[in-house]
C-alpha cells in the first residue's frame, strides 16, 4: 500500500521563483490530503499532477503563507463541479477565522465544507487502519501539527510451515493469516500463531509546520518514517529563529535524532537561502545521523514501511 508525499510548497514567508509557501500533498491509496495550503499551491497541484481530489486539509496555523490558497483551491474545485464533502482541520479556536477566509470571495462554494477545531492529541480523522492526530507545536499563535500513524499490520504468513502442517492451500490460509484458528479433516487444530508472525508496524508521518522546536514533537515523532520539520534558518540566524517561533536546522535535526526519526526533510526555507540550500543540509547532517534533506518543490518521496516489507 503506497504512501506518498509530494512537496508542493517548501519555502518560507516569502516565496521565491524556485520554492512557493508552504503546502505538502499526501496520497496514502485512495485519500489524498493537504497539510497546509499557502497562496498558490492550486497551481503547484497542476504544476505537478496531484489533482484536486483532496478529502482533508491539515492546516497548522493561520498565517497567510498557510491559508492564503484556501479561496482559490476551493473555487477551482467548484469549477470542476465538485460533490464531495471537504474536511478543513484548524487549531482549536480558529473555525471562524477559516470560515470567513472561505467566504472571502463573497460566494459559497456548491460542495458541502466541514470546519473542525483540534487541540494537542485529538483525532483528526480516524479510519480502519490509520489515524492522523494533532499535536502541540510551538509558534507565536494557536498552532498544531499532525501525525499520520497506521495501524500495524498483519505478521508474515508462513506457507511452507502451513503446508507442512497439512493445512490444505485455500481458504483456511486467509483464515489462519487474519488470526484464527482452524481444524483439518482429521481433527488436528492449526493455531494461527503456529504460522504467522509478529506483528509488524505500520507508517508514520510527522508534518509540524512553523514551530519551534519542542520535546512534544519529539515524542510524537517517535521512530517515524518521516519528519517534516520546520528548518527557516541556518544557524547564522538562531536568534532570529527563537524570537520568531521558528527552528534551526540544527535544531530541527536535534528533534529527528532525539525521536529516532528514519528520514528528516526540512522545509519553510526562508528566501535568504534561495539560491543555496547547502547550510540548512550541512547543519542538519551534522546532527542528525538518518537521511535529512531539503526537499525541491514538486519533489515526490515513497515513504516505505519499516524494516523489509
Amino acid at each position: 500500500m503506497s504512501l506518498c508525499v509530494t512537496f508542493l510548497g517548501t519555502g518560507g514567508a516569502v516565496p521565491t521563483t524556485q520554492r512557493n509557501t508552504s503546502s505538502v500533498f499526501c496520497r496514502r491509496e485512495g485519500e489524498r490530503f493537504l497539510f497546509d495550503c499557502g497562496e498558490g499551491t492550486q497551481r503547484q497541484m497542476m504544476r505537478f499532477g496531484t489533482g484536486f481530489g483532496v478529502s482533508h486539509i491539515f492546516v497548522s496555523h493561520l498565517h497567510a503563507d498557510h491559508t492564503l490558497g484556501i479561496p482559490g483551491l476551493l473555487q477551482t474545485m467548484d469549477f470542476n463541479e465538485r460533490t464531495e464533502p471537504l474536511a478543513i482541520h484548524v487549531p482549536s479556536g480558529q473555525q471562524r477565522r477559516i470560515e470567513r477566509l472561505v467566504g472571502a470571495t463573497g460566494t459559497e462554494p456548491s460542495f458541502p465544507i466541514r470546519i473542525h477545531g483540534v487541540d494537542d492529541g485529538d483525532v483528526a480523522l480516524e479510519a480502519d487502519d490509520y489515524e492522523i492526530r494533532a499535536f502541540a507545536t510551538d509558534h507565536d499563535t494557536p498552532s498544531v501539527g499532525y501525525a499520520l500513524a497506521e495501524d500495524d499490520r498483519k505478521g508474515r504468513f508462513d506457507r511452507e510451515r502451513a503446508e507442512e502442517l497439512g493445512v490444505p492451500v485455500g481458504p483456511k490460509f486467509q483464515r489462519l493469516h487474519a488470526g484464527e484458528d482452524v481444524e483439518l479433516d482429521d481433527g488436528t487444530v492449526v493455531r494461527s500463531e503456529e504460522v504467522v508472525g509478529d506483528p509488524r508496524p505500520g507508517r508514520t508521518l510527522v508534518y509540524t509546520g512553523d514551530t519551534r522546536p519542542s520535546d512534544r514533537t519529539a515524542e510524537v515523532a517517535a521512530d517515524a518514517d518521516l519528519l517534516i520539520h520546520d528548518a527557516t534558518f541556518a544557524a547564522d540566524n538562531a536568534e532570529r529563529a527563537g524570537r520568531t517561533a521558528h527552528s534551526t536546522a540544527a535544531r530541527a535535526a536535534e528533534i529527528a535524532a532525539e525521536a529516532g526519526a528514519k528520514r528528516l526533510a526540512l522545509v519553510h526555507v526562508s528566501s535568504r537561502y534561495a539560491g543555496n540550500v547547502s547550510p540548512i543540509e550541512r547543519e542538519a547532517r551534522e546532527v542528525f545521523g538518518g537521511e535529512a534533506f531539503v526537499p525541491g518543490d514538486g519533489d515526490e518521496l515513497d515513504v516505505p514501511y519499516p524494516n523489509a516489507e
